[in-house]
């Protein structure tokens, strides 16, 4: 156990906060949100899409696949905003139900999967629609409300995939927004799509006040990590909602204990693997001595371990 100034390091495991990279809050459940239109909302984002509410957005990626009549020999191509080849598990634990997948266009490509990596989109969505004639699915589950320059994020795709739970303060949820030519029905409960809707409607009508936090969250941590030679891994602009902080050290190896470290500490996080960075969380909810916290922690592994 150490203290540094009013953080406890390494406290006993009863005593321990616990941070993760959804904003979930029971207090949520209990707050009075105004009320608005579900269905409004969402064909406000995506008015040339119809939306299909799921249970995860892992559910909405099987769903989106189903639909494509793929053959096991066939392939579904990945393409990343930072050309990393790390994608997570539960993206190709989907495919692989179907198919193979591949991190390049292969000859028996036949569908592409573009993910909006931590809400920071891809830029060149047109392009890839002109220069290759295949279904495209996007994910936006860390990045709802996030667009790029060309401002295309969920025009181009065939299938758009969210996860309310990385966005909102939600327990289960998601959601496969899809063209005219497919038609899918829901598969939930009556009393799971009342949920999502009645929880949905307050964080849904409040969207640039969440943007504008995770935004201030964004910048202080960048300003604070700073100070200790940390530097932001993407560029944050006005059009994105970021899913969490990304950020890098020079001449820095050790992210795999930093990993262990953070988690032990209370704070889901991760390597960026595939690129020396390293993602904390970001979202709605912290305040500004939880971010203190985050920063106290990493000072005192990069100085003191």
């Amino acid at each position: 156990m150490d203290i540094r100034g009013k953080f406890i390091i390494d406290s006993e495991q009863i005593y321990r906060p616990k941070y993760n990279i959804g904003p979930f809050s029971i207090f949520d459940k209990y707050t009075d949100h105004s009320k608005g239109n579900f269905e409004s909302f969402f064909s406000s984002l995506f008015p040339d899409k119809k939306i299909c509410l799921t249970r995860s957005g892992k559910e909405a990626i099987g769903l989106a696949l189903e639909q494509l009549n793929l053959r096991k020999e066939d392939c579904v191509t990945i393409f990343t905003t930072s050309g990393n080849r790390y994608i997570s598990g539960c993206v190709t634990g989907e495919i692989e139900k179907f198919c193979s997948w591949s991190m390049k266009i292969e000859e028996n490509t036949q569908v592409l999967f573009v993910n909006h990596e931590f809400g920071f989109p891809f830029e060149e969505l047109e392009s890839l629609k002109t220069q290759f004639d295949f279904p495209i699915i996007e994910d936006v589950a860390h990045g709802l409300f996030s667009q790029n320059t060309e401002k295309s994020v969920g025009t181009i795709g065939d299938f758009v995939i969210c996860s309310f739970p990385k966005v909102f303060s939600l327990q289960i949820g998601g959601a496969l927004l899809h063209s005219d030519k497919y038609n899918i029905q829901e598969d939930l409960t009556l009393s799971e799509i009342q949920y999502l809707k009645d929880s949905l409607l307050g964080p849904c009508f409040s969207k640039e006040e969440l943007i504008k936090k995770r935004h201030s969250n964004y910048k202080y941590l960048e300003k604070e990590l700073g100070l200790l030679g940390a530097k932001s891994f993407f560029n944050l602009t006005e059009f994105i909602n970021p899913g969490v902080y990304v950020f890098t050290f020079d001449e820095f190896k050790q992210w795999d204990e930093l990993k262990v470290f953070m988690q032990s500490n209370g704070v889901e996080s991760s390597v960026f693997y595939g690129e020396e960075a390293f993602f904390i969380p970001v979202h709605q909810n912290l305040k500004k001595v939880d971010l203190d916290y985050f920063v106290t922690l990493i000072e005192y592994f990069v100085k003191e371990r």
